[in-house]
């Protein structure tokens, strides 16, 4: 059916609540009735009484109740040019009702965009490409999603009380930045941050996640009704969906393995961009990539020889040797997953800082770190170690949350870039290098990586690169090494003194606190 041939239609309402008005309240006693009609060539939803009117190709609906929705639209013929959107929460008599004006807005919608539209339970989406499909493949994005839709994922970064413990502490102790404020939670997952941001006093909180796990987080929002109240919870992308009101804090937990993995830091900010007020706060604020060259020979061998199967001339009478040099690149294209221990760095670590604030999100698609750093031991450099920090910047407590070494071990672990060509260093010795980080649209980055020591001693300054090493690695296929620290034997130990590196974290002396955070949690 054509809408010009569409019959106006009209619903007697409970009542209207325009939540772009701080004036604005319920009004049960006097009923407002919404009609769907086409007047000039537009398809428009109008709330008589109260004069709202929506144009319909660019209105959501979003269900909050069996009688209770609210409408979201980024037009509409009364706005004004300094808002943001309109939105209104609108309450029905009966569920009958409720159902009735549902099937009326998706077909009213359907024939105002002039195509369909896919329908989620809290409204719907358009069909065509959004930003984030175009910059992402589908297979990586449904895997992603799939992914995080599960419980038993949800269950790991939940029973993470590091990372759980310290997001529960940055809310709390900040809870000037949450209480009678709007808060929304990009990439809400269970809706476990929602929640800590309700229970620090949040005005309302918006709960934005795109894969299935939407709905288990209704269904715990739901059953802890104290704060279910303040919470909706919306499906979709960041990308994709409208809210009725600018947020005066984003929550987030955005950070994959060397802060970028993922790269959900580009939605975060697309976040900040679309729907955070000026001067608005961000949880977390900053990021920094630490990095530092380290020397762990049984690292390098274990990697070395998973490729000595391809050394075999005769495999059941085949020989297997034309494909051992592409095996050999193929693992020391991984990058290793695991928690190491610190004492293996033979270099003070630099950091590179991301500010979530300021970064825009083109800045994502390439970052690159000069590298310098000058050895503290003697013995082989067999590649560069990383991992990352992230800074609660609250009005009251500035906390950190880190995953050095050294430091209670997190799911995010550490991550190395092992070279296939280790280089030799003396203490004192100084090393020069670059990281490369290209996003790819796997949702991860190719990472290049060169490390080079100078000539070190008398005359050093006279001469140039004595040694150069480089590697290529795809983040989107570490090796998952082990879980937590292997204790070394002595016998891997350089011949020279082995002195402990300082580690660069501002949350160290922390530790002893997150700890008793993590046994509370228990």
């Amino acid at each position: 059916m054509e809408a010009t041939s569409m019959k106006q239609q009209e619903f007697t309402l409970a009542s209207v609540t325009d939540l772009t008005s701080s004036s604005s309240s319920p009004s049960s006693s006097s009923p407002v009735s919404a009609t769907f009609s086409r007047v000039n060539e537009v398809t428009e939803l109008r709330f008589h009484e109260s004069e709202f009117g929506f144009d319909l190709s660019s209105t959501q609906l979003f269900k909050l109740g069996p009688l209770q929705f609210m409408c979201v639209s980024d037009r509409s013929d009364s706005i004004k040019e300094d808002s943001f959107s309109r939105g209104v929460v609108i309450k029905f008599r009966e569920e009958k009702e409720s159902k009735e004006f549902c099937d009326s807005f998706e077909e009213w919608t359907t024939n105002a965009a002039g195509k369909g539209s896919s329908s989620l339970a809290n409204g719907t989406v358009p069909d065509g490409k959004s930003k984030f499909d175009n910059k992402i493949e589908a297979a990586s994005a449904k895997m992603y999603f799939h992914y995080y839709g599960q419980l038993l994922h949800q269950q790991n970064m939940l029973q993470d009380y590091v990372r759980t413990g310290t997001y529960h502490a940055a809310v709390m102790e900040n809870r000037s930045d949450f209480a009678g404020r709007v808060v929304v939670d990009v990439g809400a997952g269970s809706g476990i941050l929602s929640m800590f941001a309700a229970l620090a006093g949040a005005k309302h909180v918006y709960a934005v996640e795109a894969s299935e796990m939407a709905d288990y987080a209704r269904k715990l929002i739901a059953g802890n009704p104290l704060l279910a109240e303040r919470i909706t919870v919306i499906k979709g992308k960041i990308e994709d969906i409208e809210l009725p009101e600018k947020a005066d804090v984003l929550i987030s937990e955005p950070m994959g393995t060397l802060l970028v993995n993922e790269r959900m830091l580009e939605t975060y900010v697309i976040a900040r961009d679309r729907f955070l007020s000026p001067n608005g706060k961000m949880f977390p604020t900053v990021g920094r990539i630490h990095m530092a060259p380290f020397s762990d020979e049984f690292l390098f061998v274990e990697m070395a020889n998973k490729a000595l199967f391809w050394q075999q001339q005769n495999y059941y009478g085949v020989d297997l040797t034309p494909l051992y040099a592409s095996a050999h690149q193929g693992y020391f294209s991984q990058p290793v997953v695991d928690a190491f221990d610190p004492r293996l760095l033979v270099a003070p670590p630099m950091f590179h800082v991301i500010d979530f604030t300021k970064m825009k999100e083109e800045q994502f698609y390439e970052i690159d770190v000069p590298l310098k750093f000058t050895a503290s031991v003697c013995g082989r450099v067999h590649g560069l170690a990383c991992w990352f920090d992230v800074l609660f910047d609250g009005s009251t407590v500035q906390r950190w949350f880190t995953t050095a070494p050294g430091a209670p071990t997190t799911h995010w672990y550490q991550i190395r870039c092992v070279l296939s060509q280790p280089i030799h260093v003396m203490a004192g010795q100084e090393l020069t290098g670059r990281l490369h980080l290209v996003a790819h649209s796997a949702q991860s980055y190719t990472i290049n990586l060169t490390l080079s020591a100078k000539m070190w001693g008398p005359g050093a300054n006279q001469g140039g690169i004595l040694q150069t090493s480089s590697c290529k690695l795809d983040l989107k296929e570490p090796y998952y090494r082990m879980s937590q620290p292997q204790v070394y034997p002595v016998a891997q130990e350089t011949s020279a003194q082995p002195q402990d590196i300082q580690i660069q974290s501002d949350d160290l002396e922390e530790i002893e606190l997150l700890q008793q955070n993590a046994n509370a949690q228990l």
